[in-house]
């Protein structure tokens, strides 16, 4: 399967790190994030690799050229500044088709202890996207129904609510999750993304899609993870053990 690895963000809370260097480089415990993402993504069988970059593209681009990953890595580049999660996917689309017809989006700055194997393998074919979810309290917040299958979203410090079944819907019918940044992805989104614009949000894509019941979420027991998008965040997995 091949996998999508977002590298292509500004990373603007990290700085002044990334006043000289893409977030996708600053060191984790002495290596680079984008290096640990597609070292644990290699060692769950992934074959093959897509990486987008805008921000200091020409610093990722060395790195990767000077590092083997063992697998084929593609760029995917967004010159003109970053498309977001959703015309990333949609930009990056001639290079993301493969035989299986599926590929996995991972962020960058994601840095966890999950099973890829065990994720992969919850996966089914039927589903335009397998989505990771932890039960963890957020102000932004997934809403899905008793079989999984997305339904909303929710901003809960503001009662904002996003979802196709509005004016009717009701959150508090729905379980709430918190949504990784890793998901597997059926190419049949490219032909649904052909109307949108260059420059979309995931979120927004699989909200415009979840009527369907095609969009699934798959919850990870006891998930350690960090999304590394501040100072404080950064500080705590260099600290971590995993």
């Amino acid at each position: 399967m091949k996998a999508m690895v977002f590298a292509a963000g500004l990373g603007t809370r990290l700085r002044p790190l990334t006043d000289t260097m893409p977030k996708a480089l600053v060191p984790v415990r002495g290596v680079p994030m984008l290096g640990r993402v597609l070292t644990k993504l290699r060692g769950a069988g992934i074959d093959s690799f897509v990486v987008n970059v805008h921000h200091f593209a020409e610093q990722i681009e060395k790195y990767l050229s000077e590092n083997d990953f063992g697998a084929p890595v593609a760029v995917s580049r967004e010159p003109d500044g970053p498309l977001e999660t959703g015309g990333g996917i949609k930009h990056a689309a001639p290079l993301l088709r493969s035989p299986e017809g599926r590929f996995l989006v991972h962020n960058v700055d994601i840095l966890s202890d999950l099973d890829l194997r065990w994720f992969l393998a919850q996966d089914a074919p039927e589903n335009l996207a397998t989505l990771l979810l932890i039960d963890a309290p957020a102000d932004r917040c997934l809403l899905f129904d008793d079989d999984m299958r997305l339904a909303g979203w929710m901003r809960t410090s503001t009662g904002e609510v996003k979802s196709p079944y509005l004016p009717d819907f009701d959150p508090a019918n729905y379980r709430r999750y918190s949504f990784c940044g890793i998901h597997i992805v059926s190419e049949a989104v490219f032909e649904k993304m052909a109307a949108w614009p260059d420059q979309f949000s995931i979120i927004d894509f699989y909200l415009s899609e979840c009527a369907a019941g095609s969009i699934r979420g798959v919850v990870a027991p006891d998930l350690q993870l960090i999304d590394i998008g501040s100072p404080e965040k950064l500080a705590e997995a260099q600290k971590a053990t995993f």
